[in-house]
């Protein structure tokens, strides 16, 4: 084949879906420069993808608020179908379903070795840790195209059981390779377990995911926070309270108002950087969530940080936070022995678990989020509509594998 369809990052505000060069089982030119190693890769496998989701970590870089160069291929939440492999894959197969995390790793080096997949130290010689088509993380092509290129694909590959049920319940399978994950791990890391009470602040897919990965940990009631009713509405479909964050009101006074005590035990911020203050004409503030948390959190409790937090931010509100200094109060959290759980999340602690609660119809995640299937051409379409506020979580089908 000659090419390969991948959306692009045009600058502020717009993708474009354009041709590239189809996958080689090759390395990227910044990971054979920058770590010295082999360009070939028969370690590699090459997918045709079944379905590839927007994510709201692609939006922080479509609206300018990253380095991303224009030209940036974006992706990576990916499920694909093995077409190619290369000599040293032992256990993938062409046909093989499959959802590929989005962190790259190499299985060989220390941190892999720890389970900590998201900083590998082989895949990206401008720091640990790296992800398809993403600004700063080693060069990878994006994953929201026609075909990808996964190295180490023994190691990367979570193969699904059986083809047609994969297919079955494609949408659900759809969000382990990100979405799932990172809000299980957001749960997780701020200690939620049987019984809690939980607050997730932001209702976009990741807050979603991370309030039905509470669900799923035995919280006693879970509260998402947000400022577009749709989202809210979106929340409360599949069992949560919710607060709405553009009201008069604090937010311990509204957790009062629905749990009979200011505080909960524990909390996630899955809104990241561009967070905005409370308040219905409140402005981006970006430590808000962090510091809003910190006070509606349990002495004890545990903070989960799955949103997220960037070095280089040119559209920040001050020359702070444009570095990633934020005004965060520190202190009250050391006051309250709080725990911080934050970077990216290892995808590969916990895909296969979740994968056998899809299929077994414990985990409901495609409905808890409003998957919403498009095609790769209307994937501009799906950028706009994902950055008005709607309360959906885009997944585009780039060949017609969806059934309706």
């Amino acid at each position: 084949m000659s090419d390969n369809r991948v959306v692009v990052y045009k600058g502020p505000g717009e993708v474009a879906v354009e041709s590239i060069d189809y996958p080689r089982l090759e390395l990227p030119t910044d990971v054979v420069d920058g770590l010295k190693i082999k360009r070939k890769a028969p370690h590699a496998a090459i997918l045709k993808i079944v379905t590839t989701n927007i994510c709201g970590s692609d939006q922080h870089m479509v609206r300018g608020r990253t380095t991303a160069p224009v030209g940036q291929t974006l992706g990576h939440e990916i499920t694909g179908e093995v077409v190619e492999v290369g000599d040293d894959v032992l256990f993938a197969n062409v046909g093989d379903i499959c959802s590929v995390p989005f962190n790259i790793a190499c299985g060989r080096c220390r941190m892999c070795d720890e389970g900590k997949t998201g900083v590998c130290l082989n895949v990206n010689p401008a720091r640990p840790g790296a992800a398809y088509g993403y600004v700063d993380m080693g060069g990878w092509v994006g994953g929201q195209a026609e075909y990808v290129m996964v190295p180490f694909a023994d190691f990367n590959l979570l193969r699904f059981p059986d083809r047609d049920q994969a297919l079955d319940k494609i949408l659900d399978l759809t969000m382990l390779s990100d979405i799932f994950p990172t809000g299980y791990h957001g749960a997780v890391t701020a200690g939620v377990t049987t019984g809690s009470t939980v607050y997730v602040a932001g209702a976009g897919p990741v807050g979603l995911a991370a309030a039905h990965a509470a669900q799923l940990l035995g919280a006693s009631a879970v509260v998402v926070g947000d400022m577009i009713g749709s989202r809210l509405q979106q929340a409360r479909s599949f069992g949560c309270e919710t607060v709405d964050l553009s009201a008069g009101g604090t937010l311990p006074e509204q957790l009062e108002q629905l749990l009979g005590e200011p505080v909960v035990d524990a909390a996630i911020d899955a809104v990241g950087f561009e967070a905005r203050g409370h308040g219905r004409d409140a402005g981006e503030a970006p430590a808000t969530v962090l510091n809003s948390i910190m006070e509606a959190t349990r002495v004890g409790g545990g903070l989960g940080i799955p949103g997220l937090y960037v070095t280089g931010d040119p559209g920040a509100v001050d020359d702070h936070a444009k570095e990633g200094t934020l005004g965060v109060r520190i202190g009250l959290g050391w006051a309250k022995s709080h725990t911080f759980a934050t970077g990216q999340c290892p995808v590969k602690q916990y895909n296969r678990q979740l994968m056998n609660a899809i299929l077994s119809g414990r985990a409901r995640i495609a409905e808890a989020v409003n998957a919403t299937t498009i095609s790769l051409d209307d994937a501009p379409r799906g950028y706009r509509e994902f950055d008005g506020g709607a309360s959906q979580k885009f997944v585009i089908d780039p060949h017609g594998s969806v059934a309706a």
